[in-house]
């Protein structure tokens, strides 16, 4: 559509510059009415080929593509030379990068899984052993108890049977002093109601009669 319009524009303005070329030639040097004539065609005319938008003449347009191709290769020789190759090596380096991290991230969750193994490890073997420290100081003190516990039934024992014995002492020497304190005093009763005396065997025979 603008092709046309120019191009009617074009042969407008050839018209009319034929037109004027030619009134020109036909008058008179000194004709004034002419040249008045001439002036006002031309201030009527259609509007000079110079007023067109470069971009939508049609003689401009070979030389317009001709440049899009020239930028549209050298952007893209821009672009595959420069451009594409860094933002290629920076996603290469970050996938590198990210790549070691996860590695690392990887090596550093098996080492934390490895010492919570050997931390679960060695409190299960702390555990143990403090079980079995426990269990050892439970017996050990039980045997020793029992031991005391012996000890005192022994030592409660012996100061039982000493205790007995004594006792048993004591009575069979109270026992005989009490025989010999009741043969004197019957002897002293027999003396003073009989006036006489009795033989101290008599006595004591009555003694341990009456004892049984």
């Amino acid at each position: 559509m603008f092709v046309s319009s120019a191009h009617a524009a074009s042969t407008t303005e050839t018209i009319a510059q034929t037109d004027t070329h030619g009134a020109a030639e036909t008058a008179a040097p000194g004709a004034t009415p002419d040249a008045h004539a001439t002036d006002t065609h031309t201030e009527t005319g259609v509007p000079h080929q110079q007023g067109v938008f470069p971009p939508f003449d049609s003689s401009h347009f070979a030389s317009q593509i001709l440049w899009l191709a020239v930028t549209f290769a050298a952007f893209y020789l821009f672009l595959s030379r420069v451009v594409l190759p860094r933002i290629g090596g920076i996603i290469e380096t970050r996938r590198d990068r990210i790549a070691t991290d996860l590695d690392q991230a990887a090596r550093m969750k098996q080492d934390s899984d490895d010492a919570f193994a050997a931390y679960e490890q060695e409190l299960a073997d702390a555990k143990k052993k403090a079980g079995g420290i426990a269990q050892t100081a439970r017996d050990e003190a039980k045997a020793k108890a029992d031991a005391e516990q012996a000890d005192i039934s022994a030592a409660l024992e012996k100061k039982l049977s000493d205790a007995e014995a004594s006792i048993a002492a004591i009575k069979d020497k109270a026992m005989k002093e009490v025989g010999t304190i009741a043969e004197d005093t019957a002897s002293e009763i027999v003396k003073k109601i009989l006036g006489g005396s009795i033989d101290k065997a008599s006595i004591s025979a009555a003694v341990k009669a009456v004892r049984g």
